[in-house]
């Protein structure tokens, strides 16, 4: 059994929380439902994250196979993300998440 929310488990909710985990990927995921984001348009559209923090979250995501980096190959460097033309990949469940997230905060304003 995993000690660390580091380590994956056989719980697939926890996976995803694995890969969730950070302070700005959700608004990062959520930004990129519009469509494929330059680094600079996706810092402009998240007002708060510094550069560091989304590269990081950035650097994560890819490596976790849910956001994809194209390289343009020109001078200067050019890069967009997206989310990869792949069934059952970031887009759905990010729209799923919104919805629950949408549902939520309704509950929460109805609370007080």
């Amino acid at each position: 059994m995993p000690v660390s929310k580091k380590e994956v488990g056989e719980c697939p909710v926890d996976a995803m929380m694995r890969v969730m985990d950070g302070r700005w990927k959700g608004t990062i995921l959520w930004r990129l439902q519009e469509g494929a984001k330059r680094t600079s348009e996706l810092k402009r559209s998240i007002p708060g994250i510094t550069e560091r923090m989304l590269i990081r979250h950035l650097q994560e995501l890819v490596a976790d196979g849910i956001v994809k980096r194209d390289d343009k190959k020109r001078i200067p460097p050019a890069f967009t993300i997206r989310f990869p033309r792949m069934k059952g990949r970031g887009g759905p469940v990010v729209q799923m998440m919104c919805n629950w997230g949408r549902s939520h905060l309704k509950r929460l304003s109805a609370k007080r």
